[in-house]
């Protein structure tokens, strides 16, 4: 009988509830902002690294000028 009220009420707890089961962030405005931020502060490095790793801000090798391209 103590299983079937503990299911139910579980069942019940996740149906009526939206999104997860323990809040990642804290329901006080002013810290739930000082964490998102820390949050966000990881994420604006992707586009740094996304270019470090694909070699986007290596300088071109070419030459800015014509060469002969014959033995000399």
């Amino acid at each position: 009988m103590r299983k079937w009220i503990f299911g139910t009420l579980l069942l019940a707890s996740l149906t009526f509830q939206a999104g997860c089961f323990m809040p990642i962030y804290s329901s006080l405005p002013d810290v739930r902002t000082r964490q998102l931020v820390f949050v966000s502060e990881g994420f604006r490095h992707i586009p740094e690294i996304w270019e470090r790793i694909w070699g986007l801000e290596m300088p071109s090798l070419a030459t800015p000028y014509r060469t002969h391209g014959g033995v000399i």
